[in-house]
C-alpha cells in the first residue's frame, strides 16, 4: 500500500479519459498516466472506474493472475491435491511440498493481489455513495461481495494472524493481526451489508444477491454454522454462476496458461496418498487428457512432458480449454453442496444424498451415488463431490482445513503426505504463512508473522 488513496486506485487509471493537447505548450505539462490523483476519481465516472478496477483486481487475484503471479486458484490447488508442480521454481515447490517459508514470493504476490482488490472495493463503496448516489444499489452491493469474498479467501488460506490494513485520505491505516475466526466474522458483516442493499429484481440484482448468498453460506460453513449456511443459500438457482471473464487482450485464464500452455502445473492424481484421483477419475465434471494423447492434441496440447522435463506424467485439464474461458467463483452448485452438508450434519443422510444426486443430474454421464453406509464414509463422499464440482476454484484448501478443524481428522490423513514426488518428504503445513512483507507493518511481529499455524 501507499500513503495516499490515489495510489491504491491504479486499476482505474486505464478506465479514465485522457485529455488531449490543445497547444504545443501543453507538451511541457503532460499528465503522467501512471499516477491517479484523488481529484481524478472525485466524480461519478471516477467512482465507476474504481468499481470496475476492483472487479479487475479480483480477477487477477483469483483466476487471472498477473505478470508475476498465477493467482490464488492455482497456488491454492498446488498446496492441496488439485495440482502438482511441473517446473523448477523453488518457491512453487515449497507450496507443493507443504514446506513454505514466509519469504515465498509467489504467495506474497497473491496476498498483495487479494488485498488490492479488497481495498479497491472498499474505496469504490465510499466513492459510489458520494459521487454516484443514484447508481444501482447492486453496484455498491457487489463491492461488498468483493470484500467479503477476499476476506473469506484470506482466512481460508492463511494462518492465524491475518492483517487487514486500509488506506484513507490521511494515509495508511495499519491493521493488527487477527484470528481466522475474526476474519470470517468480518467477511460475514460485509456480506450482510451487501445483501441489505439488494432489494430489486433486475438481472444485476439477482446476480449480485445470489453471489452474496453463496459467499455468506461459505463463510457460515467456515464458522461451523451449517444450518445457518443452508438458510443463507436458500433460493439460489442451481444454474447460477458468478464468473471471472478472460480474454486474450486483458487477463488470460491463468489456469489454461500455466497448465495447458506453459506446463508449469499438472493435474493432481492421488497425490501424496491422500489426494484424489482428479486426473484419472474420468469424471465428466473434470475432463482431462495426458500430454500428447489424441484428446490433448485436439485441444492444442502436443507436448508430452511437464516444463521441468522430468519423468512424471503430464496431465492437462480441459474444463477451461482456452485462454478466454471464464472461471466461476461462486455457483448455485456450491449452494447445493452447502445444503447437502447441512443435511448431513443434521443427521439426515437420506436428504443429503438426495441433494447430491439432484445436482449430479445436471451433468450428462454422472450416475447417482449410493449411500456410503457410515457417517465417516458419507463425509468423505460429500467432500469428494465438493472437490470435483469446484475443482480449481480456490475451495479445496478451505475444505481440507475444515476436515481437520470441524471433523477432527488428523492432518496427515487429509493433506498429501509421505514421499514427495520430486524427492524428500511432504512437510506439515496446513495453511500459508502471512508473508514476510507484512513485517513492514509495525503491528506485525518480526520473524514470526503467524499467531499459530493451526488448521
Amino acid at each position: 500500500m501507499t500513503p495516499r488513496l490515489a495510489a491504491a486506485l491504479l486499476a482505474a487509471a486505464a478506465l479514465l479519459p485522457a485529455a488531449g493537447c490543445t497547444s504545443t505548450g501543453d507538451l511541457l505539462s503532460v499528465t503522467d498516466p501512471d499516477i491517479v490523483n484523488p481529484s481524478d476519481v472525485q466524480s461519478a465516472a471516477g467512482a465507476n472506474a474504481v468499481r470496475l478496477g476492483a472487479i479487475a483486481r479480483l480477477n487477477a487475484a483469483t483466476s487471472g493472475g498477473s505478470t508475476v503471479s498465477e493467482g490464488l486458484f492455482l497456488l491454492s490447488g498446488l498446496f492441496a491435491d488439485e495440482w502438482e508442480n511441473g517446473d523448477s521454481f523453488i518457491a512453487r515447490q515449497e507450496v507443493d511440498q507443504r514446506v513454505i517459508t514466509i519469504q515465498n514470493n509467489f504467495l506474497t504476490d497473491v496476498s498483495r493481489l487479494l488485498h488490492r482488490s479488497r481495498l479497491s472495493a472498499e474505496q469504490a463503496t465510499r466513492l459510489l455513495r458520494e459521487f454516484s448516489p443514484n447508481a444501482p444499489a447492486a453496484e455498491v452491493a457487489e463491492m461488498y461481495f468483493v470484500q467479503a469474498y477476499v476476506e473469506n479467501a484470506v482466512a481460508e488460506h492463511y494462518c492465524n494472524g491475518l492483517v487487514f490494513s486500509t488506506v484513507t485520505e490521511a494515509g495508511e491505516q495499519f491493521g493488527a493481526p487477527i484470528t481466522t475466526t475474526a476474519a470470517y466474522e468480518r467477511a460475514l458483516a460485509h456480506a450482510d451489508s451487501g445483501l441489505a442493499l439488494v432489494t430489486g429484481s433486475t438481472a444485476l440484482d439477482v446476480r449480485t444477491r445470489s453471489a452474496l448468498r453463496v459467499i455468506r453460506g461459505r463463510i457460515l460453513l467456515n464458522l461451523n454454522r451449517p444450518a445457518d449456511a443452508a438458510t443463507a443459500v436458500n433460493g439460489v438457482a442451481t444454474n447460477f454462476r458468478y464468473e471471472m471473464l478472460h480474454s486474450a487482450t486483458t487477463n488470460a485464464n491463468a489456469i489454461w496458461s500455466y497448465n495447458n500452455l506453459n506446463r508449469r502445473y499438472s493435474v493432481g492424481n492421488s497425490e501424496g496418498t491422500n489426494g484424489l484421483n482428479f486426473a484419472t477419475a474420468a469424471d465428466p465434471r473434470l475432463p482431462t487428457c495426458q500430454g500428447g494423447d489424441a484428446a490433448c492434441r485436439a485441444a492444442g496440447v502436443t507436448q508430452t512432458r511437464r516444463d521441468d522435463s522430468g519423468p512424471l506424467r503430464f496431465d492437462v485439464q480441459l474444463l477451461w480449454p482456452a485462454r478466454e474461458t471464464p472461471v466461476p467463483i461462486a455457483t448455485g452448485i456450491e449452494a447445493r453442496m452447502i445444503e447437502a452438508e447441512a443435511q448431513l450434519r443434521a443427521n439426515n443422510p437420506t436428504a443429503s444424498l438426495a441433494t447430491l444426486n439432484a445436482a449430479r443430474t445436471t451433468v450428462t454421464g454422472l450416475a447417482p451415488l449410493a449411500d456410503a453406509g457410515t457417517e465417516a464414509a458419507r463425509v468423505t463422499q460429500l467432500f469428494r463431490e465438493r472437490a470435483f464440482w469446484m475443482f480449481g476454484t480456490g475451495h479445496r484448501v478451505g475444505d481440507l482445513r475444515r476436515l481437520v478443524r470441524q471433523y477432527n481428522r488428523p492432518a496427515n490423513t487429509v493433506f498429501p503426505t509421505g514421499a514427495w514426488n520430486k524427492g524428500g518428504a511432504y512437510g506439515g503445513d496446513v495453511n500459508f504463512p502471512v508473508p514476510q512483507a507484512e513485517e513492514n507493518n509495525p503491528n506485525v511481529p518480526q520473524g514470526n508473522t503467524c499467531i499459530d499455524r493451526n488448521a
